[in-house]
């Protein structure tokens, strides 16, 4: 428990940070402790009081994953999820200036606002900066994976193993959206990750899904969360494709079957739209959700999304329909990024002969539309920032 010396407000926590705004000293080891039970405390009630407000509503809509607090108190630089009894509390980390003993004070402390074993509860710390992915990289060994849902969905989520657990739960609004508009479409997920919103176009009716990721992890991990709802994972050689092997295979062959195909393929996004391209490879609906930044193993493959996400748009337009109108989704995470809309739609346009015999340039974009507000569910709301950027490119 908080100790109940602290527990009456932060007059202390206030009196000492005024008291010394000009000094420099650092203080002692029971004034620091003093500072860490009382920003517990206020962690604690914040989080009980949003678990209140959210948990029985999530619970009829059968969301098992949900945010109870985001760095909404200053000093407390913390996130904390809720995974069907599990907790998952980070630290969102400065440069040198994590004390060890703070987040296992702040775990405890939520974990008993909402009487969760403290071995259900999982201790992460999130850095910021040029980082492709905490997504891939493994922080533990235990290979366990426990099924979460989400609506009419389910998902294996590793709590432990990595800083990302498997599903990115402030996306659920996107992931409906692709679901309502994708029966009887060709289906497209880049940096597909755990193939979440292949799953929820599966479950929509697409006529094929196609999932690229450049980790063997990340494939495979989609390809279970498929079988995991009951769709078909395609088991020819075609999904487990190679894209240097790619001239083996061509898209195309599959589109517009009968029978439905969840295809994987492990790539990095840019070969593979070249390839598509080349191919003539055409998809109805894609999903775009690149890291911020990025650079492969063998430091060919280099991404900054503020300087190549006209590029990245322009070869995902080139591969998709005309036939009618498409419509790719795009979001980014970054939180100082700027589309450049107006660089987009020049870059893509195409020559047009018009009725009187002059040629024209029109761009193949119809329009862009920024819907974040769409996209944010309630419990990722917040005033300090946007937990995703998202916009709607009809083509």
């Amino acid at each position: 428990m908080v100790s109940s010396e602290y527990n009456k407000n932060s007059y202390k926590y206030d009196r000492y940070n005024k008291s010394n705004k000009h000094d420099k000293a650092k203080p002692t080891k029971d004034e620091q402790r003093e500072i860490y039970l009382n920003q517990a405390e206020m962690l604690s009630n914040k989080v009980k009081k949003r678990y209140k407000h959210l948990s029985k509503r999530y619970a009829k809509q059968h969301i098992d994953i949900f945010r109870l607090y985001d760095w909404d108190i200053p000093e407390v630089r913390a996130v904390v999820d809720w995974y069907a009894g599990h907790l998952v509390v980070a630290e969102y980390v400065r440069k040198n200036s994590s004390d060890p003993i703070w987040l296992p004070m702040m775990a405890e402390a939520v974990a008993q606002a909402l009487d969760v074993d403290m071995q259900n509860v999982h201790i992460k710390q999130r850095h910021s900066g040029y980082q492709d992915g905490s997504r891939y990289e493994r922080i533990a060994q235990t290979e366990k994976k426990i099924v979460m849902r989400e609506r009419d969905m389910k998902f294996y989520i590793n709590l432990d193993d990595y800083v990302d657990t498997g599903l990115f739960s402030d996306h659920r609004n996107t992931r409906q959206m692709v679901k309502d508009l994708a029966k009887g479409r060709r289906f497209l997920n880049l940096y597909c990750y755990t193939g979440s919103f292949s799953c929820y176009a599966a479950k929509g009716g697409a006529t094929i899904t196609v999932s690229v990721d450049r980790s063997d992890t990340a494939i495979q991990w989609a390809k279970e969360n498929m079988q995991l709802n009951g769709l078909c994972v395609d088991s020819s050689s075609p999904a487990d494709i190679n894209l240097n092997e790619s001239e083996k295979y061509s898209l195309s062959d599959n589109i517009g079957v009968i029978d439905q195909k969840n295809i994987f393929i492990k790539a990095h996004t840019f070969d593979f739209l070249q390839k598509a391209k080349k191919k003539g490879q055409l998809f109805d609906i894609a999903v775009v959700d690149p890291p911020s930044f990025s650079t492969s193993r063998d430091s060919k493959h280099h991404f900054d999304i503020a300087n190549d996400h006209t590029a990245l748009l322009k070869a995902v337009i080139d591969i998709m329909s005309k036939d009618s109108d498409s419509v790719i989704f795009f979001s980014t995470n970054h939180q100082d990024f700027k589309l450049l809309a107006d660089d987009i739609i020049e870059c893509c346009k195409e020559e047009n002969e018009a009725s009187a015999g002059n040629s024209e340039r029109i761009s193949r974009i119809k329009e862009i539309k920024e819907i974040t507000s769409m996209t944010i569910p309630e419990d990722y709301v917040t005033p300090k920032k946007k937990i995703h950027q998202c916009w709607k490119i009809i083509v």
